[in-house]
């Protein structure tokens, strides 16, 4: 009974709330630590009460997970509970006054604008680079995320309106600009993209296809542009990177927070509120080397 319950709710995350398969085998994970801490005792999940959980999430705890991972369970968790009481399984959600831990916020890491530019102006040799070229500018242009870009069909592009259709996490749309200079990068990789297309196997529809003319992974993605970053001499550059540049930088330009999360395809603000941060540490930045009541003094008072 315990695990078929679990199972059903898997499968209601997938047919119903859509979520993407990786999504479901964090829920799985979760919930099967949940199953193997009742299992010797289960006899309904009506009779699990808050004191279990609380002696649950201790025992995580006590097992070595971070903070984060407590944070996920438990709200794995709270979303299986809610589920089994919409569903008349259980009159109270033994979960709900359980608070998560609190995590230090690490700000994403972003790019300066100069950084992008030395990672992005260079001229293309070969059709690998000129698809590198195309997927990192697209990346930064829209702020994709890598399974986003992924996932990319020609369909999805307008090259003429300079839109791009994304799919993002639970299958949610929306429309994001493409930039002219990430246009271009596309048009030329479209030049040269029929070269892979080897057989009728080949996925026509995907965007961005690898040497085998197949739909490009996104570890694929993650290598090509470490190498990319090897060749413009610029260290540690990964995909989600571009994505908070794009934010930091239209963000810091715009001032339009809606805006900003309306294209990332963020369904909280409050996601999209960390870019400000990073905002007011540029603006931190400017304001100390400009103020003269904040410039740094040596010993001599100068």
């Amino acid at each position: 009974m315990l695990d078929k319950d679990i199972k059903v709710f898997l499968s209601y995350l997938e047919s119903v709330k859509r979520y993407s398969p990786n999504t479901i085998k964090s829920y799985e994970r979760d919930l099967a630590s949940l199953s193997l801490f009742l299992s010797s005792e289960f006899k309904g999940w009506q009779l699990v009460k808050e004191h279990d959980m609380r002696t649950f999430i201790n025992s995580e705890r006590r097992r070595g997970l971070s903070p984060r991972s407590i944070q996920r369970l438990l709200s794995s968790c709270r979303t299986f509970f809610e589920y089994l009481l919409n569903e008349g399984q259980i009159k109270i959600s033994p979960a709900q006054n359980i608070s998560s831990p609190k995590l230090a916020q690490l700000l994403p890491k972003a790019m300066d604008a100069d950084l992008v530019q030395r990672l992005l102006d260079f001229k293309p040799k070969g059709i690998t680079e000129i698809r590198d070229k195309a997927l990192a500018e697209l990346l930064y242009s829209s702020g994709l995320r890598l399974s986003e870009i992924c996932r990319l069909n020609l369909s999805d592009l307008d090259l003429k309106e300079r839109t791009c259709i994304v799919t993002g996490k639970g299958n949610k749309t929306r429309i994001v600009p493409v930039g002219r200079k990430a246009i271009q990068a596309i048009r030329d990789w479209f030049m040269h993209r029929s070269d892979l297309i080897i057989t009728k196997k080949t996925n026509t529809e995907a965007v961005f296809l690898n040497n085998k003319g197949k739909r490009i992974s996104p570890r694929s993605i993650q290598l090509r542009l470490e190498k990319l970053c090897q060749l413009r001499g610029i260290p540690g550059i990964n995909p989600h990177m571009l994505r908070h540049s794009f934010a930091s930088h239209v963000l810091e330009s715009s001032g339009d927070l809606r805006a900003v999360q309306e294209m990332l395809g963020h369904s909280d603000i409050g996601t999209t509120q960390i870019y400000t941060k990073l905002d007011f540490q540029h603006l931190a930045k400017v304001y100390d080397k400009a103020h003269p009541r904040a410039k740094k003094t040596n010993d001599n008072g100068n």
